[in-house]
């Protein structure tokens, strides 16, 4: 057992707190190996369900795991004494759901997301990697995964816009 004073394990948070819980995606985030790309893939069948709801529900679920992950990713990050630890991952969770809003629950479409999400959230072109740098707390740990969902959006849009030019629709 650990040293009372000394602050709980992810895995100890995982499975004795709900914010833990979540805030490690049901422990995709204690992968030994890239528990981001492990945790991101829990968004799969989010993303999935919420095509399935009317926009504005979507939506709303989109904006209600938004203010939940800014709560538990908070809460676990400051009991473990470490701003966005490795093995929190709803924010990549949240980010991948931005990434594919809209977009048919395709093979294609949800792989080029995750792709796409994945390459920008470890690139962290700007503001992402300034975001990540200066906003702390729970916000700060969502805010830079939600920007990087944006830009794999806006990138899936290019995608789109291309394949109806390239099929003579635009």
């Amino acid at each position: 057992m650990n040293d009372p004073s000394s602050p709980p394990s992810l895995k100890e948070l995982a499975f004795k707190t709900p914010e833990g819980l979540l805030a490690t995606g049901f422990g995709l985030g204690l992968s030994p190996r890239a528990p981001g790309t492990v945790g991101t893939l829990l968004g799969i069948p989010l993303a999935m369900a919420s095509f399935y709801l009317q926009p504005l529900a979507a939506a709303l679920l989109l904006v209600g795991c938004f203010f939940v992950g800014v709560h538990v990713c908070e809460q676990t990050s400051r009991r473990l004494g470490v701003h966005d630890h490795g093995g929190i991952v709803w924010d990549e969770v949240v980010g991948y759901m931005i990434a594919v809003l809209g977009y048919p629950p395709t093979l294609f479409w949800l792989g080029l997301g995750f792709v796409l999400f994945r390459l920008f959230d470890i690139w962290k072109p700007w503001p992402i990697g300034l975001l990540d740098r200066k906003v702390g707390g729970g916000l700060g740990i969502m805010l830079d995964d939600v920007i990087a969902g944006v830009y794999a959006w806006l990138c899936l849009q290019g995608v789109v816009g291309y394949l109806l030019h390239a099929q003579g629709g635009a």
